[in-house]
């Protein structure tokens, strides 16, 4: 289906912040998963967190003050909070917060939006556009194994790729931990090397050049917020 080059660009759907952007991110989303799920040896998808932090290069330090502080006794209370619009170009946005402060981190995100003659939208305006997967990815070659054994372990697989040596998987949001744990007892010795939840866009708008300056511009002031965690949009840019 063509998704592969999702993953192989995926600082194009999803954009990456700096280091201290990125640090408190995964501090956070750590926090908030510790909190909600309890410590990684029985929380799956923390451990999966943390994994991707390390492979992120987050410090150890970073981690552990975020689980210690899971651990401790009140704290900030975060909650997810998610927001739609139309940025510059005609290119369609999905904003995910981490939040302690929602009329703040709206302004904020409005803000945004409103500097750049962008548009934001309703609750539903934008996310039908895109698809809600998971996405996992490893070396190898044989798409029909891969696919027998997730259809034996009862996973709803949207698709299954290989190029370049690399399969890829492609499974609705909520079969995650189903189909990560399918392609482990399967194969224990691969390492998975893209393990994500992602937004993908059914269509793109190509943003042209006179556009880019203030696509740009929204982006950089997106990832100015704190409170922004990821930032999915449906925009191919000019080479």
């Amino acid at each position: 289906m063509g998704r592969s080059f999702e993953v192989r660009k995926v600082s194009m759907a999803k954009t990456a912040a700096q280091k201290t952007k990125v640090y408190s991110k995964y501090g956070k989303q750590i926090y908030v998963m510790a909190k909600n799920g309890g410590a990684p040896a029985a929380n799956s998808a923390l451990r999966s967190l943390i994994e991707k932090a390390k492979r992120d290069q987050v410090p150890a330090h970073v981690i552990e003050k975020a689980l210690d502080k899971a651990n401790g006794v009140g704290g900030e209370d975060y909650v997810a909070a998610r927001y739609e619009g139309f940025g510059p170009g005609g290119s369609s946005f999905i904003i995910d917060c981490l939040t302690d402060n929602n009329n703040r981190t709206i302004t904020d995100v409005r803000n945004c939006f409103t500097k750049t003659g962008s548009k934001f939208g309703a609750p539903g305006s934008v996310a039908h556009a895109f698809e809600h997967l998971a996405i996992l990815a490893f070396k190898g070659e044989n798409t029909d194994q891969v696919l027998e054994a997730l259809l034996s372990a009862d996973v709803d697989v949207t698709d299954v790729e290989c190029e370049n040596g690399q399969v890829t998987v492609f499974a609705p949001s909520t079969e995650f931990a189903k189909a990560k744990q399918a392609l482990l007892d399967t194969f224990p010795d691969t390492e998975i090397e893209v393990e994500e939840i992602s937004f993908i866009p059914q269509t793109r708008t190509e943003i042209s050049s006179d556009d880019m300056p203030m696509f740009d511009k929204f982006v950089n002031m997106l990832n100015e917020c704190d409170d922004v965690q990821e930032i999915y949009h449906n925009a191919t840019l000019p080479s």
